[in-house]
């Protein structure tokens, strides 16, 4: 184990990298005005006719907020300027919190979202809408509405209990009196009610062949995260195995060449915080026990395969907060990390950026989403465009 761990750490390891020029920036706008109310949690979708839609939530906090609902806006092809925020969800009296937009096979728009229950994201509902008529203004027309119930059974506690077993022994954190952690996390998962609550989106999901969806889902009930797998383009939902580790949460998966799929998460565990690592070797149905990167995390990843083959990576690579977001590139599945450019880059309680959301469009362009909090009353969500071929320097 200590071998495997050893060689997964250098197969993410972060060498000296060129700092990319600001040039590859093509557009770095703000979706709106700043503006007082909590806006957060971006998700962003390029639509077939050239439009892309955007997604966050909107209201007076987060989840004790009862007002929070899911607010969007659409930029036309060829305009410069996003339209006025319009109502794309909003369940009466409960917060609407962590969207995620993305089309099927077959081009239906989804969005997934959670509805806190009882003010506690452990009690979270995942809620999703379709829509097939959306290319006009404003928001989609939603054909349909219905929530995606997961039902883990006892393999669920069987993969904790195993895959605990595999994790460095660990005692940081622990008081005398207490039970340890690895304990605690282990009866909860023997709970049915508990494992089958409380699963909460962030990140799109991976589309594989075969109408093959593998949603990242995580818990803060369980600190650790779970896939939602669909066979049928969307129609039906099940649980794969859960991504064990101690805080690996809200995952970005992609696919390797060699078929395998890698999940990067962020770190809700102990120290050092760093980005976990996961891989699955049967299409997300089961995952290896996370390990830490060397890369530095607190609050946020998003990871894509570019057309090229290159994997772009996006997160707050620092260990103390949120007021740097960067965006990194390799060229070989992740080994190295070759180029790297800011998003934001501030000093430490002057602004907090996080939850980005990155699409490539046709054309090769990548567009990104995330929450940008310049002041604590000056929230909204920027929109910036990068071109990868300014990065990149042969």
């Amino acid at each position: 184990m200590k071998n495997n761990i050893f060689s997964l750490i250098l197969f993410f390891g972060m060498p000296s990298f060129a700092l990319a020029q600001n040039d590859a920036i093509l557009n770095s706008v703000l979706i709106f005005p700043t503006q007082e109310k909590h806006v957060h949690a971006s998700s962003i979708v390029g639509l077939p006719n050239g439009d892309l839609l955007a997604v966050w939530f909107y209201g007076s906090g987060e989840r004790t907020a009862d007002d929070v609902k899911l607010m969007g806006a659409r930029l036309k092809k060829g305009e410069k300027s996003w339209s006025e925020p319009f109502q794309m969800a909003d369940t009466p009296n409960i917060p609407d919190c962590n969207p995620v937009l993305f089309l099927n096979s077959e081009k239906k728009l989804f969005l997934v979202w959670i509805a806190v229950q009882a003010n506690k994201w452990e009690q979270s509902i995942l809620r999703f809408k379709t829509s097939t008529d959306y290319l006009e203004n404003g928001p989609p027309v939603w054909n349909w509405q219905d929530n995606i119930l997961l039902k883990p059974d006892e393999s669920f506690a069987k993969e904790v209990a195993k895959k605990l077993k595999e994790l460095p022994e660990s005692s940081a954190g622990w008081a005398g009196y207490a039970p340890k952690y690895d304990d605690l996390i282990t009866a909860a998962s023997n709970d049915i009610t508990k494992r089958s609550m409380g699963w909460m989106t962030r990140i799109k999901p991976l589309l594989l062949d075969n109408k093959r969806i593998v949603l990242p889902l995580y818990s803060d009930g369980f600190n650790m995260s779970i896939m939602a797998i669909s066979d049928d383009d969307g129609l039906t939902w099940r649980p794969s195995l859960p991504v064990v580790g101690r805080g690996p949460i809200q995952p970005a998966v992609v696919r390797k060449k060699n078929g395998n799929l890698v999940a990067l998460m962020r770190d809700s565990g102990d120290d050092p915080p760093r980005v976990h690592f996961s891989e699955s070797t049967d299409r997300g149905e089961s995952w290896t026990a996370t390990i830490k990167t060397t890369i530095p995390n607190t609050a946020s990843v998003e990871l894509l395969v570019l057309q090229d083959g290159r994997w772009a990576f996006l997160g707050n690579d620092i260990a103390d907060g949120r007021y740097r977001l960067s965006f990194f590139l390799s060229d070989d599945e992740g080994k190295t990390w070759k180029w790297k450019t800011p998003l934001e880059n501030v000093e430490p309680n002057k602004g907090s950026f996080s939850y980005p959301s990155l699409i490539q469009t046709p054309d090769g362009l990548l567009h990104i989403t995330y929450s940008y909090h310049a002041e604590k009353d000056k929230k909204s969500i920027k929109y910036v465009v990068l071109d990868v071929k300014k990065m990149v320097k042969e």
